[in-house]
């Protein structure tokens, strides 16, 4: 009589989380993987900016090659998300980005943020609904400055937020080119920041042990 086995399976439920974050209303939101996600977001982004304008091809074009651009270079630093400011006060732009990037390595030390950025003042914060961070605040002379001929300097606002329970982290990335309103932006960028949260989903994995 064959033997009978008895089986019993084991079922492990964690929490994998993703993020959620709140950005000012005239921020727009381009997801940078897939592809074909960024170049639809991006195609609908320079639908509406244009809309109404015909005339203007050559614009057009250097503006869509522009944010091609941006959103492939945020992808290939492991960008998840792509935030563009579209506010304006008294008529003047606002110009300002956010990328939001996955890195898939811990840090436990503020030594270990310090080394990987450079240079620039490092500190410990702690996020109202993520948790502990390091901040980083620096400015700097970015290729695209200098490539527009600006002046001035980019200021820098980086936060690194260990995700909970792995070994990675998510590194928001706040840049603005506006050094004389530098200050008023960065507290604007803090107060986004204050805003991340961790958002779980159930993930199952099951196995079978004789």
């Amino acid at each position: 009589m064959p033997e009978r086995t008895n089986t019993r399976r084991e079922q492990t439920v964690r929490q994998t989380p993703g993020f959620g974050i709140i950005t000012p209303e005239d921020w727009y939101r381009i997801p940078l993987q897939p592809p074909d996600r960024r170049e639809s977001s991006i195609s609908a982004l320079i639908r509406r900016q244009f809309v109404g304008v015909d005339d203007q091809p050559v614009l057009r074009r250097k503006a869509e090659e522009q944010l091609q651009g941006a959103a492939e270079a945020g992808a290939e630093r492991g960008g998840l998300v792509l935030y563009l400011s579209f506010l304006e006060a008294a008529g003047i732009p606002l110009s300002a980005s956010l990328l939001v990037s996955h890195l898939h390595e811990k840090f436990d030390s503020l030594d270990a943020v310090a080394a990987l950025s450079g240079s620039g003042a490092v500190e410990p914060v702690t996020l109202p609904a993520a948790g502990r961070a390091a901040r980083l605040l620096r400015r700097e002379r970015t290729k695209e400055s200098r490539r527009l001929g600006s002046e001035f300097e980019d200021t820098i606002v980086e936060y690194f937020v260990p995700v909970p329970e792995r070994d990675e982290a998510l590194m928001l990335t706040f840049s603005t080119p506006l050094e004389p309103i530098a200050d008023a932006m960065v507290e604007l960028f803090d107060a986004v920041a204050a805003t991340l949260r961790w958002r779980h989903h159930r993930e199952e994995t099951t196995g079978a042990q004789e």
